[in-house]
């Protein structure tokens, strides 16, 4: 792509950037204490999700008070100052986050997973130079896809060498988070086709966000496009991601298990509002010779298939953060394949616990759910447009050919 067919008509809606947080952000400790914290904040953050789906209200102060706990830093490595925890950890506190608000919870998405690269394919200086910049609170947002391309991983964004510094031309699109970021790490490829994250200022000339996301759901993820003219990067900010994949590492099923965490804190919350619902508003049916809509036995049964759907989600979700954990301290095609075939086994059924939840809610809450004022279509339509985000039908034929034919998953951030 070349900057004569980039789109600017809308370059009109251009959001500006936002400063730098004043104090640096808090080092969370221990795994306890990011579980503790991710609750307290989702607690908050539950209050007014549905107001903000339905206004489309930017979670600014949200945004700043979960950057800001420390939990946006807890895969920093403990040799640049950073807690280190567990991805078992890091995906429950995604879970938590995404079921009172999902957006919120995928808007960390992309900054935890281009942590997880400076630490695989980054020199020292780079690394202590960004994990500083994250442990004082920067935000990393993303401009990694693009609308027009063949396949996800086909970029025609480019950078050209100018001495100490690189510069940018393309145009990207589900740029989740870039729009209330500090930093805006770029795919960019380079002379050689080779893939790399460009990490630009968000106020660096040439750099415009557009907040053009319309999608029916996730509808407060700060998406939308990014346009890239002549964008000038310091080649300390410029960052090999190809070499994550040259190579087995765990970066591909890092970027994987945060999804399913997003999908199973959908499902958890979908299944909350389904018992909140018929406890507190449902009406028995009147063939079921029952006074209360929670003593149906077709209820009953459903609310408790659902709920062992998703533990069973859960436990791969774990299972897979402890893995992702043993192929980050051995790195092996051994190691990093099991990491990627649990992370997909808890991806499968995330995407569909989510599904089933979010539309049984209704059947289960009865007609009376579906009113605006309760906002619950939320749920369905977060599901319905994050679980998109790889198809799970492709996930099955990673397992089949693993289990059968020994084949080993692809490596790329989509398996």
């Amino acid at each position: 792509m070349t900057i004569s067919n980039i789109k600017t008509e809308n370059a009109a809606k251009a959001v500006p950037p936002v400063p730098r947080p004043s104090e640096p952000a808090h080092i969370i400790s221990t795994d306890a204490e990011a579980i503790t914290i991710a609750k307290q904040l989702a607690a908050d953050f539950v209050k007014e999700a549905a107001l903000r789906d339905r206004e489309r209200i930017w979670p600014v102060k949200e945004l700043d008070a979960f950057s800001q706990s420390g939990l946006w830093s807890i895969n920093v490595p403990k040799a640049f100052g950073g807690p280190e925890l567990s991805y078992a950890t890091l995906a429950r506190v995604i879970e938590i986050i995404s079921a009172a608000d999902p957006s919120i919870g995928q808007v960390a998405q992309n900054h935890l997973g281009v942590v997880a690269a400076i630490r695989t394919v980054s020199d020292p200086a780079q690394q202590a130079l960004l994990f500083g910049e994250v442990l004082r609170g920067t935000r990393f947002g993303n401009a990694f896809s693009e609308f027009g391309s063949k396949r996800a991983v086909d970029f025609e964004t480019r950078f050209v060498d100018a001495g100490d510094h690189v510069v940018v031309n393309g145009q990207k699109f589900y740029a989740s988070g870039a729009l209330l970021a500090h930093l805006v790490p770029i795919v960019a490829l380079d002379d050689e086709g080779r893939a790399w994250y460009a990490i630009a200022e968000r106020d660096a000339p040439g750099l415009t966000v557009i907040d053009d996301w319309s999608a029916f759901g996730q509808r407060t993820t700060l998406s939308g496009t990014v346009l890239l003219d002549n964008v000038k990067v310091p080649k300390t900010h410029l960052v090999p991601g190809y070499k994550g994949y040259e190579v087995p590492t765990a970066d591909g099923a890092i970027f994987q298990i945060i999804q399913v965490a997003v999908d199973s804190g959908i499902a958890q919350a979908a299944i909350d509002e389904t018992v909140s619902f018929v406890r507190t508003k449902s009406r028995a049916w009147v063939d079921s010779g029952v006074d209360n809509a929670w003593d149906d036995p077709y209820t009953i049964q459903a609310v408790g298939d659902l709920t062992l759907r998703l533990h069973a989600a859960q436990a791969l979700l774990e299972k897979a953060g402890y893995a992702i954990d043993r192929a980050i301290l051995d790195p092996n095609a051994e190691s990093v394949a099991e990491a990627q075939i649990v992370t997909a086994e808890a991806k499968i059924l995330s995407t569909e616990i989510a599904i089933a939840a979010t539309n049984k809610l209704f059947e289960l809450a009865g007609t009376r759910s579906t009113l605006a004022e309760h906002g619950l279509d939320r749920h369905w339509r977060n599901a319905r447009t994050h679980t998109l985000h790889d198809p799970v039908r492709w996930k099955y034929a990673i397992l089949g050919k693993y289990f059968l034919n020994g084949e080993k998953p692809p490596l790329h951030a989509w398996s």
